[in-house]
């Protein structure tokens, strides 16, 4: 299982979901700006902004924040002077960071995220210096209740997805960027149950860790680095065994 599915199932018995539940909104809200301003205010000629806006409905984010998010990466209205910005690096272990950050003020993220990873045993990389380990791709989480792998499988047989992942209580569906939308909203039409979607980067590979001490530290560096106001998304490409992962819970 992948490093990014197994850091997720750890969040939800540790009910890390309940805490960072409220940062959504504005993660959610300042990716639809980015993609606005990058790519103009019309979802039918954006492709970033219509994922955006799929994710931004995946958490709830109401119709008017949606709009208002829209109109100021436009400059229609204040409040988009946002950059993006991606730092790299690594956590204990030898474990791969990839932090996406939106930010007003690069020299604060900069130097906030070096103190996270420093004092939580990590090391800042260069550019380029694990960004090769990830792929970007739409992550489409649904119920299994009444499905199997199959069933899926043949529901999403026109969208070129490029995994599945059986997390126990449900199926994940990995799909190119350019086909999470159309895959979503099918999905939605069949009344297949989505818990999340979203845009993420997941490791190509994944280095194993073996034991709790070194865990505890990637896991805490994560949370840490999630709390910050500007991080949109962290990847890592740790991976450990199921025992481990129940003594973490």
């Amino acid at each position: 299982m992948a490093g990014h599915s197994k850091w997720h199932n750890i969040q939800h018995r540790k009910g890390r979901q309940d805490a960072l539940r409220g940062k959504l909104f504005t993660k959610a809200a300042k990716e639809i700006i980015l993609a606005a301003k990058s790519g103009g205010g019309d979802p039918a000629n954006n492709v970033r902004l219509k994922n955006a806006i799929s994710a931004a409905k995946a958490v709830n984010l109401p119709k008017d924040k949606i709009e208002t998010a829209i109109k100021k990466g436009t400059g229609e209205l204040a409040g988009g002077d946002l950059l993006e910005v991606v730092y790299e690096g690594y956590a204990p272990g030898g474990v791969a960071l990839l932090i996406d950050v939106a930010t007003d003020n690069k020299n604060r993220s900069v130097s906030d995220i070096r103190h996270i990873i420093s004092k939580y045993g990590g090391t800042m990389g260069e550019a380029g210096c694990v960004a090769w380990m990830f792929l970007r791709s739409g992550s489409i989480e649904i119920e299994k209740a009444n499905y199997t792998e199959e069933d899926i499988l043949e529901k999403t047989l026109d969208f070129d997805i490029e995994d599945i992942e059986d997390n126990g209580e449900s199926f994940t569906v990995f799909v190119p960027p350019s086909m999470f939308s159309s895959l979503k909203e099918s999905l939605e039409n069949d009344g297949i149950t989505i818990i999340e979607a979203k845009i993420l980067l997941r490791p190509k590979n994944t280095v194993p860790l073996t034991d709790i001490e070194t865990a505890q530290k990637c896991i805490k560096l994560i949370e840490m680095l999630e709390e910050n106001d500007d991080v949109q998304s962290v990847a890592s490409n740790f991976d450990i065994d199921e025992s481990l992962m129940m003594q973490l819970s």
